[in-house]
């Protein structure tokens, strides 16, 4: 089963706990030693190996008996959007995008918080300290950048992404619940596929694509996309 993970010389695994995805599941993580000394190198051979981060923490599914939790890609070269993500860059074509390098910003937190009271209202990250918020997003040992997305200086969403040496990988993005209308969850996903692009990297990974629950179902409606299953990836067919 961890075959893949033969070059690592340490990893834990949590006890079982409740899922946060899926009711009445029980999860298990595989992590790195939170104090791991990675490189850019090694984090981007570990994305492409299905982990993903919080913070330091390097983890992913290791639950037994489920696999409902699926590593997604999205091969940049073939995406086209389709009618509806049309509709939705031609709405926010009006945005600025700007990147700032990793570190707090008050203006950013604010916004933050005013997403997790609206999107999460209940969740253990509404009661996030700056400390919290800014030990979950940075990490020590790869380049991560907050673009901005701004309507007349007015700060809309953050999108925070980690540059790895195989592509982009889209963090975690929160933007103002105000501007529903505009979709800009789906607008930050479709300028990060347009940026790793430009950055002539070939994918942007977007975590986990878990087909029955709907926070992280809607990642296969960018296409094409490819999945990691039985220790390789690929191509994501169906609908």
């Amino acid at each position: 089963m961890l075959s893949d993970l033969q070059h690592l010389q340490e990893f834990y695994v949590t006890a079982p706990h409740p899922c946060d995805y899926l009711a009445d599941e029980t999860a298990r993580m595989l992590f790195l030693p939170p104090d791991i000394d990675l490189s850019t190198a090694a984090y981007s051979d570990l994305v492409s190996r299905g982990f993903r981060r919080s913070g330091n923490l390097v983890y992913r599914p290791h639950c037994g008996t489920c696999s409902s939790c699926v590593p997604i890609r999205i091969p940049v070269e073939g995406f086209r959007p389709n009618r509806s993500q049309k509709r939705c860059l031609r709405k926010n074509q009006d945005l600025e995008v700007i990147p700032q390098p990793a570190a707090f910003r008050q203006e950013h937190f604010d916004l933050y918080k005013r997403y997790l009271h609206s999107r999460h209202a209940g969740g253990t990250m509404v009661d996030s300290t700056e400390e919290d918020y800014i030990n979950f997003l940075t990490c020590n040992w790869c380049e991560t950048v907050f673009y901005e997305f701004r309507y007349q200086r007015q700060l809309l969403a953050v999108a925070v992404t980690d540059m790895l040496e195989t592509g982009l990988s889209a963090v975690y993005t929160y933007f103002d619940p105000q501007f529903q209308h505009r979709s800009l969850g789906t607008f930050a996903v479709l300028w990060q596929i347009e940026e790793t692009a430009r950055k002539h990297r070939p994918w942007l990974y977007l975590g986990y694509w878990i087909a029955q629950c709907p926070k992280m179902s809607y990642k296969i409606q960018y296409r094409p996309a490819e999945i990691y299953l039985n220790q390789k990836w690929c191509l994501l067919t169906g609908s």
